[in-house]
C-alpha cells in the first residue's frame, strides 16, 4: 500500500472535525439521551453515536484501504492487518459534554505503521483546532505552537488526576507539582504542545482514541511523549491500550521518568 499522504489526511481529519463540531452543537447543552456503558467503561450520548457515524462513513469513503479503530464502535481486528487505520474518539470528554462544559474535544488521528503522521484535537465550544502531522509543525488555529522547556519538577504545572499522585507511583514522595485537570486526555495532550501547562501524566491504562492525535501534537510542539514505561507509544495494537501516557517538557520527562516507580508494561 502506498504511504499515506499526510498534508491531504490532515486536510480530510480538519474538515471532518469541523463537521463533528457542528454535529456536536446541536446536542450540547440541549439533554441529549444519555447511558451508561457496559462493564462501567463510562457514559455515553446520542450525539457521540452521530458524529461517530458521521467519521465512519466520511474518512472511511475518503480512504477505503484504512482500517478503523473508535470508542464507540465495536472493534473490528481486521484493523490490525492495515497498515494504515484512522484512530478517532468522536466525544473526548464526553462527561464533560453532558455536564455543558466546553472543554470536550474531538480527537481524530492516522496512524501508519504504529505511528501517528495525522492529528487534530477539536474543541468546537472553544473554536481550538490543534493539528500535527508527523514531519510538520504543531499548530492552534494555523499558528505554531511550542511546549514549555521547565526542567524541575518542585512546582511544573502539571496536568494529571489525583490519583496519579499517590505514593504508590513514585519512588519516594510524590513531587510537589502544581496540579491541574481537563477532563479530555487529547485537550490535555494538546494543552501540552501549547506550552500552557509543563506536563501531562495518566498512569492508568489508557485507550488508544483518547491519546493518539493528541500525542502526535504535544511531540511535534516539542514535549518528549512516551507510555509510562518510558517507550515511544505505538498505535494500533491488538488490546488498543497503551500503559499510560507521560507527556512534559524534554528535561522534565526524564526526570518525572527517573521519579516514577518502574510501571508494568503492557501484557
Amino acid at each position: 500500500m502506498q504511504a499515506p499522504d499526510e498534508t491531504a489526511d490532515l486536510d480530510l481529519l480538519i474538515e471532518a472535525a469541523r463537521e463533528a463540531g457542528e454535529i456536536a452543537g446541536r446536542y450540547w447543552k440541549n439533554t441529549p439521551r444519555t447511558w451508561d456503558k457496559a462493564m462501567g467503561a463510562g457514559p455515553v450520548t446520542e450525539a457521540d453515536l452521530a458524529i461517530d457515524e458521521m467519521l465512519h462513513d466520511r474518512l472511511r469513503s475518503a480512504r477505503p484501504g484504512y482500517g478503523w479503530l473508535s470508542e464507540e464502535t465495536e472493534d473490528d481486528t481486521s484493523r490490525l492487518e492495515r497498515e494504515t487505520v484512522f484512530i478517532v474518539d468522536p466525544i473526548d470528554g464526553t462527561r464533560a459534554f453532558i455536564n455543558g462544559s466546553p472543554t470536550f474535544s474531538h480527537a481524530l488521528a492516522v496512524v501508519s505503521g504504529g505511528r501517528v503522521v495525522a492529528g487534530v484535537v477539536y474543541l468546537p465550544m472553544l473554536d481550538r483546532l490543534f493539528a500535527a502531522t508527523a514531519s510538520g509543525p504543531a499548530t492552534l488555529n494555523g499558528a505554531s505552537i511550542q511546549a514549555s522547556r521547565a526542567s524541575r519538577m518542585e512546582g511544573a504545572a502539571v496536568l494529571a488526576a489525583k490519583s496519579n499522585l499517590e505514593p504508590r507511583f513514585w519512588k519516594g514522595e510524590p513531587p510537589a507539582f502544581e496540579r491541574h485537570i481537563r477532563s479530555s486526555l487529547a485537550y490535555r495532550l494538546s494543552l501540552i504542545g501549547q506550552g500552557r501547562f509543563d506536563a501531562m501524566i495518566t498512569f492508568r491504562p489508557t485507550w488508544e482514541w483518547d491519546v493518539a492525535a493528541g500525542s502526535l501534537i504535544a511531540q511535534r510542539a516539542g514535549a518528549v511523549v512516551s507510555d509510562a514505561t518510558g517507550v515511544p507509544p505505538r498505535f494500533n495494537g491488538k488490546s488498543a491500550q497503551l500503559p499510560g501516557m507521560i507527556a512534559a517538557a524534554p528535561a522534565l520527562h526524564g526526570a518525572i521518568l527517573g521519579a516514577a516507580r518502574p510501571f508494568p508494561a503492557a501484557g
